[in-house]
């Protein structure tokens, strides 16, 4: 497949509302390791290969396991995750699945219980800023394998 557009080239205004949406979330206090299992569950759902490819890579960059993320889309079977990392990877699918699926109490309770108010709406935001990422690099066919993970220190 080769990419059909670099939308970034194409409309400098809208990659920059993106990055903007992208740096709020990343600046919002809640931890990179989190928001990273969230940004790689959800571009599972969705089937993005070019977004899997770039935040397993951030992941493990940051010191995240193999393990955990080659488990990840078994998150509820695994026992490797956090009552916090669950309540955000449960938002994160229902979120991502909105269409589909409804928003019941009991899961938005199970989240408050491990969020405040802020928390929740910066993880709902880093949830929509990686289902609008997906959305382009899918639609675009952005081209998967080059990216490469900043370095930590």
């Amino acid at each position: 497949m080769h990419q059909r557009l670099d939308y970034k080239a194409a409309s400098p205004a809208a990659f920059k509302a993106m990055l903007g949406m992208e740096t709020c979330a990343r600046e919002s206090g809640l931890e990179h390791s989190l928001l990273e299992l969230v940004k790689t569950r959800v571009s599972q759902i969705n089937g993005c290969a070019y977004c899997l490819d770039m935040h397993s890579k951030d992941a493990r960059a940051a010191g995240e396991t193999e393990q955990r993320l080659y488990l990840l889309s078994a998150w509820r079977e695994a026992p490797f995750y956090t009552p916090r990392e669950r309540a955000a990877l449960a938002w994160a699918e229902a979120v991502t699945l909105v269409a589909s699926n409804d928003l019941p109490d009991a899961l938005y309770e199970q989240v408050r219980a491990q969020f405040d108010e802020k928390s929740m709406v910066d993880l709902t935001l880093a949830i929509i800023a990686i289902n609008g990422w997906n959305r382009l690099a899918i639609g675009f066919r952005v081209e998967v394998g080059g990216y490469q993970a900043p370095s930590v220190s």
